[in-house]
């Protein structure tokens, strides 16, 4: 029952998952919890997780959540996924150009491994034990190939190469050597390289997913708790991070919550239900 009326149906929330909306244990808060489903139920309010996770991956996240008409920001902003419908209702997958990249690094590396992150499977080039494991946490079917020309071609949203930081540095500079700017490149560990479209990053999406709940800028929020919800943070109406995240993240944000572990999310719901829910 809507007590206070749709009063926050025009705000939409994006949190990222670990270490916002999870603890430090990757536990769902508790106060988190209640708070998502107090701004959603009693003030009709829009709320989302985003994460570089793929759609199967990030399933578990929104049952816990118990959210019904649940649309995720997935693939680090290459995806917005619903999972009421259960397919994608907006995306960027890479074009001709960045696969061609992929060709030509393919060809030039013999050994290099890289994995592609479809909404449907995972499909590895030259498996190894690293690209493996990041095939498992995408919690997706997966492929293996051994001859890039048989490998499918369609809806490629994310390309994440793997190999000895020494490798995967002249591999960067390689390809950075073919951009046309068409494409979002970015170290994602020492031991793994990214691409994505031009772009393409959490923040986009959600302002997308704002766009389709016909949600103005000015009142969207984010949260996360590291550098890679920089843009996310950067691009919303009202950014906030976690009490832990590091003082480049906490310069951006208009609001710094307490740490994940007591609840971070609850403390951004709580703000903008004290300051924008009556309204």
């Amino acid at each position: 029952m809507v007590k206070n009326g749709n009063t926050l149906s025009g705000w939409l929330i994006a949190s990222d998952i670990d270490g916002t909306i999870n603890n430090k244990r990757r536990q769902l808060v508790q106060r988190n919890y209640d708070a998502v489903h107090k701004f959603i139920d009693e003030y009709g309010g829009n709320f989302t997780l985003a994460s570089g996770r793929a759609p199967e991956s990030m399933r578990k996240h929104f049952k816990r959540l118990d959210i019904a008409d649940g649309k995720a920001i997935v693939i680090n902003g290459a995806g917005i996924y619903d999972f009421a419908e259960e397919k994608m209702v907006w995306s960027s997958p890479l074009n001709e150009h960045c696969i061609d990249m992929v060709r030509k690094t393919a060809k030039k590396y013999p050994y290099l491994a890289f994995q592609v992150i479809t909404d449907k499977a995972v499909l590895i080039f030259r498996p190894t034990v690293a690209s493996r494991i990041l095939a498992i946490n995408a919690r997706l079917p997966v492929k293996y190939y051994y001859n890039f020309e048989k490998m499918p071609k369609d809806n490629w949203y994310k390309v994440i190469f793997t190999g000895f930081p020494s490798e995967l540095k002249l591999v960067s500079r390689f390809i950075e050597s073919m951009s046309n700017t068409t494409e979002n490149l970015m170290f994602s560990s020492v031991c793994s390289y990214e691409m994505v479209n031009e772009d393409t990053n959490k923040g986009k999406a959600v302002l997308k997913l704002a766009e389709i709940l016909g949600v103005e800028k000015e009142h969207t929020a984010a949260i996360g708790d590291y550098f890679n919800d920089y843009e996310m943070l950067r691009q919303v109406g009202l950014p906030a991070c976690c009490g832990q995240a590091p003082k480049g993240m906490k310069k951006i944000a208009k609001l710094v919550t307490c740490h994940c572990n007591n609840g971070a999310v609850a403390d951004l719901i709580e703000y903008i239900i004290q300051n924008y829910g009556n309204k």
